[in-house]
């Protein structure tokens, strides 16, 4: 399969659930405007009642006739139980039901879904038995790229028991590590604190020490990760010398402008959003004393977005029929927004 295409194809249904999903208001509206494609996507005949078969009997102890939305079938065995949710519902309530069915088939893999997330579940702890946590969670409004490659072999062409079980252990604790992080990096936890501390500083660690070290570790964590991805930012725009002058001298509408570095950070990133839906060189910025603008050829009646920086927060106001905002912590969060920030793009040329 072409792995190029599979990924485009992935992103555009991504675009297609973010354009409709606020119209969509039952489970079975979500089945079928948005869970069906995602497997027709991955090489199944969703019409096949041999191989994509819906409301398949999954009994459950004393319990008989119980059904799970879909299975995907294998030798005439199910391989892939699928359990599907409304897309205005969060998925966690509902693993337990899906849990239930995994223990009565011989289904290797479980997927609960919403139409939008996809979280993918297997037996690592105990054989037979599914885990409580997935071992990869798929937002296909927002899919990374390092993903794609994982939800492909869970196509029809590549689709191999053992080769997904092999990867499965790393990608669970990746997406755990990454989670932790991530509220470490919000609130640092007192465990947490408590060893950054004692490598950084040589004092007696009490309560009222590692209160004064939590912001700090917090704005560090952030800094740090700032930093790294503007260096990964910088190498994938190939950013030349020059172009490096003439990205951080400021155009400035009025005097005494001082743009800061997270409102360049925000430029750089919007740059790498955009980079496949326009030319860059279409992209300009002029700041002034309320706020940063981001243009489209440089014309003030093409604003992208405008942000503003006070308090150290960020706040993004995007230029769609709602002036939709953000608070954002970092620059880096603009990442979360692409689809809507290509949206407002495309409206712009269009």
């Amino acid at each position: 399969m072409d792995i190029e295409k599979f990924g485009e194809e992935l992103k555009k249904l991504g675009k297609r659930v973010e354009k409709i999903k606020n119209n969509i208001n039952t489970e079975e509206a979500t089945k079928t405007s948005l869970v069906m494609p995602f497997f027709q996507i991955l090489g199944y005949d969703i019409f096949d009642p041999t191989e994509f078969v819906p409301e398949f009997t999954a009994d459950v102890g004393i319990k008989k006739g119980e059904k799970v939305d879909y299975a995907i079938m294998l030798n005439s065995q199910p391989v892939i139980l699928i359990e599907s949710k409304a897309i205005n519902e969060q998925l966690t309530k509902h693993d337990s039901q899906l849990f239930r069915y995994f223990g009565t088939t011989t289904s290797k893999f479980g997927i609960l879904t919403n139409g939008e997330e996809y979280k993918f579940f297997t037996d690592l702890e105990e054989q037979n038995k599914m885990d409580i946590t997935p071992f990869l969670i798929v937002n296909i409004s927002n899919i990374k790229d390092s993903q794609i490659p994982e939800v492909a072999k869970f196509h029809k062409d590549n689709f191999d028991i053992e080769n997904i079980i092999s990867t499965a252990s790393e990608l669970k604790y990746l997406n755990n590590l990454k989670i932790f992080l991530n509220d470490q990096m919000n609130t640092p936890s007192e465990e947490f604190t408590k060893y950054l501390v004692g490598e950084i500083y040589d004092g007696v660690k009490t309560k009222n020490t590692l209160d004064k070290f939590k912001p700090i570790i917090k704005k560090g964590l952030t800094q740090f990760i700032n930093e790294r991805v503007n260096e990964k930012l910088s190498a994938a725009l190939n950013t030349s010398a020059a172009a490096k002058e003439e990205i951080i001298a400021p155009v400035q509408s009025e005097p005494e402008i001082i743009t800061t570095a997270e409102e360049m950070e925000t430029f750089t990133i919007v740059k790498i959003i955009l980079k496949d839906t326009i030319q860059i060189d279409r992209l300009y910025y002029r700041d002034n004393k309320s706020y940063f603008n981001i243009l489209l050829d440089d014309n003030i009646r093409k604003w992208i977005m405008r942000v503003f920086v006070y308090d150290n927060k960020i706040k993004m106001v995007l230029n769609d029929s709602n002036k939709t905002s953000y608070e954002m912590s970092s620059p880096v969060d603009l990442i979360v927004h692409s689809n809507e920030i290509v949206n407002v793009v495309e409206t712009l040329i269009h």
